[in-house]
Formats: structure tokens, C-alpha cells, sequence
């Protein structure tokens, strides 16, 4: 097994650091036991089982530092891979932006491990896919998916005392289904940290629906519409602006968060509706409760009401501006309302329904402009009802306009460790069409 106690692990990395010449020293250690299972056209095609664990050592000297790594811990192994590090460390330029190791600190109790999660055999993988491709074939479908379910663990160690522990599972599913005439594209997506919450069923069905609505769809004109904005599909814009919450690529003047006189610290961004923040304890979406340099995590908010509440500075970043650092975000947690997706679609009276976005580039940093496309699913919607589907778009829109023209929010839903609500917006920018399904 690749998963170590928290005693087992500081008792591995301890003997580690007693080899330890040089100024400073910083240990990262970690392991998981994760399965998987593929499907593609109604049959299983791979299902595997790993098991990994690595070890990290980070010798510095001065401003000079080295890594080496290793997945051997026992005592000749250990010994070998602190003196590479050193032996790096002595090699290497002066780092400017060098900061020593942090000293003790203190975390609350992580609630990101679930026994049940860690527990999964084949059968339930198998099941799973069952789950996918029986209906599907009923339906004249054609499933291909992926589970993968792992627990693990990480912990730090150096040589200023700090250490940190954090045990995790995580399940992840994607689905996507295709009608086997071609047409018809649907897709799902679950992750969950607790696999009691996931409904392969539920989610199946969901990507199926989608495919055989989606057959044989229409080309409408492009231009600005209404739209109702899955999760999926608003997930990635929100999580590329969340990277603009950066103190020091604002005050270097090169996000949209930068002024000509400063940052947009305290300011009116985006709807008043709109409060953002991220919190590794929600029951929800649980982190780990300290982040890569063994700096706490806390709840924070990040814009409440429309307004920049804060921004992310690194230790480095902060000591040159005399602040407090603030760690980056290890979730995204977007308030949401009440409204059901079919509350949103009843309450439309022309605009389109969009499962998911893909291949998203970015365009203009400074606005936070993006384009990308439509994907698996995009239908209008006419005096509240769907009325057919329609041809992909490429889309030109800004996650910043895209907030101050919000119309309504729905109920949230986890995206990719995040909770993201469905969204309803006036004047979506969809540029061109694209005929893939």
C-alpha cells in the first residue's frame, strides 16, 4: 500500500531530514491507490488499478536550491536522494525570489477522506459502466466513459518544524454518448469526494437525454442571445478569471485586475448578485486545509456583492509590499439561487441552453476576453419550452461581461472540486457556427 499514516509518513520523512547538511530543507511526500474503467462503443475497454508513492526533498543554500526526488524510503534510498538534492542545490543560480521555509504552523482537521471511496472494488467500477451502456444501447446510443476513484495522502516536513498531513479520496466520471446515426452528442461530468453522492444512473441518463434531443440539430444565426449556462459551461470562464485575482500580475499592470493608479481592490466588478469565495471545509467541495509552502487555509471572500473583497498575494509578493499573504484559492464557490434548470428554461422567452464549453483560448487577458465552442448539447428555447437543437457555436465572450449580465442564478452544482449555479445571461456573444456534433 502506498498510503502512509501521518506517523508512519513523519517518521519516513524525519529520518530523511536527519541526513540533511544543508541551510534549509523542505520534504514533500505522498502516495495513492487509485482504479479506473473505460468504455467506448457499449463495450469495457481498459480497467487498472495503481499504486504510486514519491518522495520530494528541496535542499537550499542560501538562495540556491535543488530538488531531487525519489520512491524508495528506505535508509540508503533516503540518504541518496537528500544528497542529489544538495548536490543540485550547490550547482544551482541564486533564486531572487527565494523565501526561507515557513515554521510551525496550524490547520483545522481536514474532512476530505471518505472510508467509503477508498473502499471501491472492480465490481462497483463494473456496475458503473453497466450503468452507462445498458440504457444506452436501449436508446440506440453509443456510451464511452471513464471512472477513476482514488484515496491518497501528502504531507510536509522541513527543517524549520513545520509538518502538515492531509488524507483525501476522490471519485471522478465522465460520460459522453453518441446516437448511432451520428447526430445526437450528450455528455456528463460527476467528482465527488464522497462516492455515496454519485448517482451513475442519474448521470447517464442525463447524457443520453441530451444525445437523442440533440439529434439532426438546426443552424440558427449567430449573434449576441440569451443563454442558460449549465455549470459545465460556465465553470472554466470563472475559473480563468479567477486566476486575474492575482496581487502581482495586477500590480504590475498585467490582468484585468490592474488600474492605471493601482488595483481594482475594493471596486464594483460584476453584478451585485454575484459573491464568490472558497472555503476547503465546505461539506461540499472539502481541500486540503494548507497549500503547497504549508500555508493555512481558510474560508475568504473574494468578491461579495459585485465587489473585489480580495487578491491572492504569494510570501514573496507580500514581503515587497509589506501586506499579509494570501494564499490562492483551493475551491470556487459562486452563490447560487433557488431556480431549477427548468425554472430558467419556463422563465425564457427566446435565448439557448448550452451544456459545455471546450477548447477555450484566451484572447485579451486585459478584458479576460475568451472564444471557444459549444459542445454536446446546445438547444433553443422558445416562450419557455425547448423547442429543438441547434448547430455549435463559437463563442467571443468575457466571464466579466458575461457577470454583469446576469439575469437570474440557479441551483449550484460541483464542477471539478468547485460549485458553480446555472446561470441565465442576456446578450451572449456566439460568433460563427461550427457544424462538429
Amino acid at each position: 500500500m502506498a498510503i502512509y499514516t501521518k506517523e508512519e509518513a513523519r517518521q519516513i520523512m524525519e529520518k530523511a531530514l536527519s541526513f540533511s547538511t544543508a541551510d534549509a530543507c523542505v520534504i514533500n511526500m505522498g502516495g495513492s491507490e487509485s482504479g479506473n474503467i473505460r468504455y467506448a462503443r457499449n463495450t469495457v475497454s481498459t480497467s487498472g488499478h495503481r499504486s504510486n508513492q514519491t518522495m520530494s526533498v528541496e535542499a537550499s543554500y542560501g538562495k540556491r536550491s535543488g530538488t531531487a526526488t525519489v520512491d524508495e524510503f528506505d535508509e540508503e534510498s533516503l540518504k541518496s536522494v537528500v544528497r542529489r538534492a544538495e548536490e543540485l542545490a550547490k550547482l544551482s543560480p541564486e533564486n531572487p525570489e527565494f523565501m526561507a521555509p515557513l515554521g510551525p504552523q496550524t490547520y483545522d482537521e481536514s474532512i476530505t477522506f471518505v472510508e467509503a471511496t477508498a473502499n471501491i472494488k472492480p465490481e462497483f467500477r463494473a456496475e458503473v459502466a453497466a450503468k452507462s451502456i445498458n440504457p444506452a444501447s436501449e436508446k440506440e446510443v453509443t456510451a464511452a466513459g471513464f471512472l477513476d476513484d482514488s484515496s491518497g495522502f501528502r504531507a510536509m516536513l522541513n527543517s524549520n518544524g513545520l509538518f502538515a498531513y492531509n488524507k483525501s479520496t476522490n471519485v471522478d466520471f465522465t460520460v459522453t454518448m453518441r446516437t448511432n446515426d451520428g447526430t445526437g452528442s450528450g455528455w456528463v461530468s460527476r467528482d465527488f469526494n464522497d462516492v455515496n453522492k454519485f448517482n451513475p444512473e442519474e448521470a447517464a441518463k442525463v447524457a443520453i437525454d441530451k444525445a437523442v434531443m440533440s439529434r439532426e440539430a438546426r443552424a440558427i444565426e449567430p449573434g449576441k442571445y440569451t443563454v442558460i449556462l449549465e455549470p459545465a459551461a460556465s465553470a472554466d470562464l470563472l475559473r480563468n478569471m479567477s486566476g486575474a485575482f492575482n496581487a502581482r500580475t495586477a500590480d504590475e499592470g498585467r490582468s484585468f485586475m490592474s488600474k492605471d493608479d493601482g488595483t481594482k481592490m475594493g471596486e464594483k466588478i460584476v453584478d451585485e448578485r454575484v459573491n464568490v469565495w472558497s472555503d476547503p471545509l465546505h461539506p461540499d467541495v472539502p481541500t486540503s486545509t494548507w497549500n503547497g509552502e504549508g500555508m493555512p487555509l481558510k474560508k475568504m471572500k473574494w468578491i461579495e456583492n459585485g465587489v473585489v473583497k480580495n487578491l491572492a498575494y504569494s510570501r514573496y509578493w507580500a514581503g515587497q509590499k509589506g501586506v499579509d499573504a494570501v494564499p490562492f484559492p483551493s475551491n470556487f464557490i459562486m452563490e447560487g439561487g433557488d431556480a431549477t434548470r427548468e425554472e430558467l428554461i419556463k422563465s425564457t422567452k427566446r435565448g439557448i441552453l448550452v451544456t459545455r464549453l471546450w477548447y477555450i483560448r484566451s484572447v485579451d487577458p486585459q478584458t479576460l476576453l475568451y472564444t471557444g465552442l459549444t459542445r454536446d448539447g446546445t438547444f433553443y428555447i422558445e416562450n419557455g419550452e425547448i423547442k429543438y437543437p441547434v448547430k455549435n457555436f463559437r463563442f467571443n465572450e468575457s466571464p466579466i461581461i458575461m457577470l454583469n449580465n446576469l439575469e437570474a442564478l440557479g441551483e449550484q452544482v460541483r464542477m471539478n472540486g468547485n460549485l458553480i449555479p446555472y446561470m441565465k445571461v442576456r446578450d451572449f456573444t456566439f460568433t460563427s457556427l461550427s457544424d462538429a456534433v
